[in-house]
């Protein structure tokens, strides 16, 4: 029997394990084999799923590896390399498609952090959203307003307050990540989220809260009393 015989049955049986028992019992390595299967057509994808594993540590950190990273790993390339790299963004679009179309009132922080986790899932940089609401505190668009760091505070005034008033929102919530996994808050995050309070406060836009998520946990501003006097 020929090996791509052989491989044909493995990924056949792993394929119908996948079907009958979901990915619950499977190893991290063996997600990895399964979804290359449908990026790598011909070769075997458990040496490959294993120097993935190897060379990044987890099957999180090989999803949010950048694709030029993947595609040096021996067996990738880069149509397997974007293919991996599509999948976080793909699980962001439908969990966010899945909230929007629940759009429930954030009108306390647990409601406001459910609906903002999905738009950081899976990312290895750090984002910054908008979340305009209108008068029920449901979400008429979250923008996203910087990528890469929030460090640059002097030009996110100016671009929240365009994004408010774009979306004609009543109030706001501002929302990024720390992927590092820390939870608490910078000095920096305090002074950009009382900056950009002076500056919606202007036009009379309350910030309700300032969201900080970290991995499944998340920090709120209005549940721990530091947001600024303009947004009280």
């Amino acid at each position: 029997m020929g090996k791509t015989n052989l491989h044909s049955g493995h990924r056949e049986r792993l394929r119908k394990r996948f079907l009958e028992e979901g990915l619950d019992a499977f190893d991290d390595h063996q997600v990895l084999e399964l979804l290359l299967f449908y990026a790598i057509p011909r070769n075997d994808t458990n040496p490959i799923a294993h120097r993935l594993m190897k060379r990044f540590g987890s099957l999180s950190a090989v999803l949010e590896a950048d694709p030029k990273d993947l595609a040096t790993i021996e067996g990738m390339g880069e149509n397997a390399a974007a293919f991996l790299s599509m999948l976080p963004q793909a699980l962001r679009r439908y969990m966010k498609g899945k909230a929007s179309k629940e759009n429930p009132k954030l009108n306390d922080p647990d409601k406001a952090a459910k609906y903002v986790m999905p738009l950081m899932a899976g990312r290895a940089e750090e984002v910054f959203y908008v979340l305009c609401l209108d008068a029920q505190l449901k979400v008429n668009y979250a923008a996203l307003v910087s990528s890469g760091t929030v460090k640059e505070a002097q030009i996110l005034p100016r671009k929240v307050v365009e994004e408010a008033i774009r979306h004609k929102a009543c109030s706001v919530i501002l929302a990024h990540n720390h992927p590092s996994g820390t939870l608490n808050p910078s000095q920096s995050d305090i002074e950009l989220t009382r900056q950009l309070s002076d500056a919606l406060h202007r036009i009379d836009i309350k910030v309700q809260d300032h969201i900080i998520i970290a991995g499944e946990d998340f920090f709120s501003f209005s549940k721990e009393g530091l947001m600024p006097e303009s947004a009280i």
